[in-house]
């Protein structure tokens, strides 16, 4: 029964046509079957790679790569190719994506029908434009069956072809593109939004959390001056006449200023909140850098500052709550932290999370230039800290809300066990600056409950973003594009709604602000394009694959 599930899945695969050409039209579906449960059989797999440097070709044996790979040592059939031959280049030789065997064909399906695994294999075609696209994506598929995961050497013995021919210049090209943590979020994407859907997502209520208040909002600009720290914070402050408790701050991401999620913040003092949102001196005052350059990274103090610079301004309502208008309407000792980006590792510092610096120290030496992600080169620039571990806990943060947290390696294995208040986190399947798969499903596992994921798939990093204030004219030349604007506007809606009955769980209206913080709430608010879900826990199937799946 099996193996006839099994066959009627490959004859429905792309690829299927490069199979049954190397054994014949004639021959069944059958033997395809028995191709790809099996070792590939000698002469349709690749055993040399014809390489071309310039005017220079040389063939050599797969095995010669693979010993390489292995050893380290360069065969004598390589040593042309020596200053090529670095430590990164032998690590993207030997790190290997881990599949869980009970859904990795499914993973890898998705991974080549996935926008950036079109680009990535067209990429490969480029350096060796003898493969069609069908032997590629033979090649990934049989590889992951044989192995239960995938890395390069694997890969390219799987391929039905007995020699490949390489531009080595092009292949190292390729090389530089490859970003496996992204592939893996990209990947998991389509299980997501099958995995994560409410078995009944009829939804129904007399209010809705995501329109605007009644009460009229005020605003107005403060700076504060930390002179012991030498740091000078403007805040913009939001409230309105009837204000409740708690108090909000909001904390931007990397160089991104107060402004970035001013509709929130209005959105919420409209409900009748106080929203404190604050801008740190290592930030911008334009928005979103044009790119990202991992040379220009903020210092390691910032890891500690920025979550003092919260505190600090805690310190500084107490006395702002005594006089003026704003009298009695900041409640410090109740607080939610709302942080995006390097801000949502703000959020989770002062939540209780651990900096883990020993654990990171050793990621940032042995992790090569393919193994990162752009969210990896700002938390290795904490590894600089002298501490081993560090807790930046304020105990009058009651919640926190990480919008696309950038926390994949600077908490460790187990410092997200730490935090000690509700949690809410935003992940976003497109997102290639802090990629879902490593920055926030697999810290998600972490977390103790009660905490929530909110799942968006094909939001970017920036897609949260105020659209007047960061529209896309701001983001034209960042590394990715960002989807932005009217286009993922459900996903706002969304943050306005669960972010608000969030909060309210903190006042008596929180029951009849529960609902919405509900699966069947968020999928109310999805679309075809832009499907949107929310969860307090993940599936065993994907639990075990994020748990299973190591950074490629």
């Amino acid at each position: 029964m099996k193996r006839q599930v099994l066959t009627s899945k490959i004859s429905k695969l792309p690829f299927v046509a490069s199979l049954q050409k190397l054994v014949g039209v004639a021959v069944p579906l059958g033997t395809c079957s028995a191709i790809a449960l099996g070792l590939s059989a000698p002469g349709y797999a690749a055993e040399r790679l014809n390489l071309k440097l310039g005017p220079f070709q040389q063939s050599i044996q797969v095995t010669d790569l693979e010993t390489y790979a292995k050893t380290g040592k360069v065969p004598s059939a390589l040593q042309l190719y020596s200053p090529f031959l670095t430590s990164d280049f032998r690590k993207a030789l030997t790190n290997r994506l881990e599949l869980d065997p009970k859904s990795g064909s499914q993973v890898v399906e998705e991974l080549l029908k996935s926008a950036s695994g079109k680009r990535i294999l067209d990429s490969i075609r480029e350096a060796s434009p003898g493969l069609s696209l069908e032997d590629l994506q033979a090649g990934f598929w049989l590889a992951a069956r044989q192995l239960n995961g995938l890395d390069a050497i694997g890969v390219i013995k799987a391929i039905p072809q007995g020699t490949i021919t390489v531009d080595v210049t092009q292949a190292l090209g390729v090389a530089s593109k490859l970003n496996f943590s992204y592939w893996k979020s990209q990947a998991v994407s389509s299980l997501l939004e099958k995995n994560l859907t409410a078995s009944n997502s009829a939804f129904q209520s007399s209010f809705d959390p995501a329109a605007s208040g009644s009460e009229s909002v005020q605003q107005q600009d403060f700076t504060f001056e930390d002179r012991t720290r030498n740091r000078r914070l403007p805040v913009d402050l939001y409230w309105s006449a009837n204000t409740q408790a708690p108090l909000v701050v909001i904390s931007p991401g990397f160089e991104a200023n107060r402004k970035f999620l001013a509709y929130l913040a209005r959105h919420l003092a409209s409900h009748g909140f106080t929203v404190a949102a604050t801008e740190h001196p290592s930030n911008v005052q334009n928005g979103p850098s044009a790119s990202f350059d991992p040379e220009r990274l903020i210092s390691a103090k910032e890891f500690v500052e920025r979550p003092k610079d919260i505190s600090f301004l805690l310190d500084e309502f107490v006395k702002l709550n005594q006089f003026g208008v704003l009298q009695g309407k900041l409640n410090t000792q109740q607080v939610s932290i709302i942080g995006h980006s390097l801000g949502g590792y703000d959020a989770l510092a002062l939540a209780g999370a651990e900096l883990r610096l020993d654990e990171l120290r050793e990621f940032c030496r042995t992790s090569g230039v393919l193994q990162r992600v752009p969210a990896d080169w700002l938390q290795c620039a904490a590894s600089q800290l002298s501490e081993r571990q560090l807790s930046l806990r304020d105990q009058r943060i009651k919640q926190a809300i990480a919008l696309n947290p950038a926390i994949g390696q600077i908490f460790g294995k187990s410092g997200l066990q730490q935090v000690a208040t509700p949690t809410m986190i935003l992940t976003s399947t497109d997102d290639a600056l802090a990629p879902a798969f490593s920055q926030q499903l697999q810290p998600f596992l972490q977390l103790p409950t009660p905490k929530y994921l909110i799942t968006s798939i094909g939001a970017t990093h920036l897609s949260v973003s105020d659209p007047i204030y960061f529209g896309k004219v701001r983001t034209q030349g960042t590394i990715v594009k960002e989807r932005q604007g009217q286009d993922v506007e459900p996903l706002r809606r969304l943050l306005q709604g669960t972010s608000l009955a969030f909060v309210r769980q903190l006042t008596p209206d929180a029951k009849s602000y529960k609902p919405f913080l509900s699966s069947a709430y968020a999928q109310s608010l999805s679309t075809s394009t832009l499907p949107l879900r929310l969860n307090n826990e993940l599936p065993a199937n994907l639990t075990r694959w994020l748990s299973l799946a190591t950074l490629f």
